[in-house]
């Protein structure tokens, strides 16, 4: 597409399925790019009235001398359009993936927050954007789905993350600022070639257009056929077995995943990760993810930023990074319900079978693990350590510290909804004032796609 091509009629295809989203949100680092996004967003939002109101976001990652000077002209330019500004300020913590990787994710959470489900966020990348980074992920070796490129829409946060300068390049975004008279920031970090995609910018990509006039075009066009490529490889591959636990969480068959060799595994567990709205690990932590699994190692895992895949009793379940707190410990009184991050639970009539008979009034404790419980399980000689309980009854390890204990006094009567102990409230056939605990876990399975900010 040439310079005269970009106008806000060229985004409606590709922005008018998203018009019934809450709001746009605008990634707008005030350099030429993000400028360019946001003008034209203001003229379709004037021309289409019926589009979301849009929300600007300046990062400011503390990491450049002029960042004040550039919160400035980015609020002074957002009144003049008439565009509100949010202008969070974070701090950049090393992770050891380098600068512009940590940079990215404290930007990307900072973008994320607050939020509301179904909101779109907008990124100015461009064709050249695209051409650079399929360029540097194959001289870093990156399997199939790498080498596609960044993806013009995937799940972000609550949200969707949309991309819509993808089909235009570099000389026609100059094309249309120079054109509306626009003014941006420069940032200095973008000539310093130590950064791999500065060097592949201004040393190696004006090196191939001498030779190869349409190399960015080239290169662009190798990553699409790379997607239907991809695309169609899954669809020709049958989908895995599900299992889900007694917990809610959903997972794979261990077998059926390793039934097959690595690549077909791997590209069955990929598609299933994107399906689900998550974003596909490289290939090399994929395959060596798989190795393990073939392994005798118990506690095989794989993570993904905000998620992580686990090995566990035949299968492999899809947890979140970070699983809900347990909450303080609390009271509970018969016919009651007490909600906490990890769950929620009851104590509903128990009209038969096993039960706890309480006295009126009487009040439990709850409370969780602290190493050394024992349980007296009915019809069974001598207790039982906890631990030995829940491991023997294949309980996650991620679930056996969230299971909330009852007590009276200093006398345990339930674990959760899994077992009542041969308690001096024990009740074999339930009855009036018999009770029993209901148990409903908060999952620990992602609710909705989340995002391991990195494309």
């Amino acid at each position: 597409m040439g310079p005269a091509d970009l106008d806000y009629t060229a985004l409606i295809p590709l922005l008018a399925p998203h018009e019934g989203a809450p709001r746009w949100r605008v990634a707008w680092s005030g350099g030429l790019d993000s400028t360019v996004l946001l003008h034209l967003l203001t003229v379709y939002r004037q021309q289409r009235p019926l589009a979301p109101p849009l929300l600007a976001i300046h990062v400011n990652h503390q990491l450049q001398a002029d960042a004040a000077d550039w919160a400035e002209h980015c609020g002074e330019l957002a009144r003049s359009l008439g565009v509100p500004l949010r202008q969070p300020t974070v701090s950049v913590s090393s992770s050891g993936a380098g600068l512009e990787a940590d940079a990215r994710h404290a930007r990307y959470a900072a973008l994320e927050a607050g939020m509301a489900p179904g909101e779109i966020v907008l990124f100015a990348h461009h064709r050249d954007d695209q051409a650079e980074t399929v360029l540097l992920r194959l001289l870093r070796g990156s399997g199939l789905a790498g080498l596609q490129g960044m993806p013009r829409q995937r799940a972000m946060g609550r949200g969707t993350l949309l991309r819509p300068l993808l089909p235009w390049g570099r000389t026609a975004l100059e094309a249309y600022a120079r054109r509306h008279r626009l003014t941006w920031v420069e940032d200095p970090s973008n000539s310093d070639q130590r950064q791999d995609r500065n060097f592949i910018r201004q040393q190696v990509m004006p090196l191939l257009a001498s030779r190869w006039p349409d190399s960015v075009a080239s290169l662009v066009r190798a990553a699409g056929h790379l997607e239907d490529a991809d695309r169609a490889l899954e669809s020709l591959l049958p989908p895995l077995p599900l299992r889900i636990n007694r917990f809610g969480d959903v997972g794979l068959s261990l077998d059926a995943l390793l039934a097959a060799e690595d690549a077909v595994a791997s590209l069955q567990l990929r598609r299933w990760l994107r399906d689900r709205g998550l974003l596909v690990p490289e290939t090399r932590p994929l395959k060596e993810f798989l190795r393990q699994l073939r392994g005798d190692g118990n506690r095989v895992r794989l993570s993904g930023g905000d998620w992580v895949l686990e090995r566990f009793a035949g299968a492999v379940f899809l947890l979140s990074a970070t699983l809900p707190e347990c909450g303080p410990p609390a009271t509970l009184m018969p016919g009651a319900r007490v909600a906490l991050p990890a769950g929620s639970l009851a104590l509903e009539p128990a009209a038969e079978g096993p039960a706890l008979r309480l006295e009126a009034g009487e009040v439990l404790r709850l409370q969780w693990r602290r190493g050394g419980e024992r349980l007296l399980l009915p019809g069974r000689a001598g207790h039982r350590r906890l631990k030995t309980l829940l491991q023997e009854a294949g309980v996650p390890p991620w679930w056996r510290q969230r299971l909330p204990l009852l007590y009276l006094g200093d006398e345990l009567l339930a674990v959760g909804d899994l077992w009542l102990s041969q308690s001096s409230r024990y009740c074999a056939r339930g009855g009036e004032g018999c009770w029993r605990p209901r148990w409903k876990p908060a999952l620990a399975t992602p609710k909705r796609p989340l995002s391991p900010h990195a494309d």
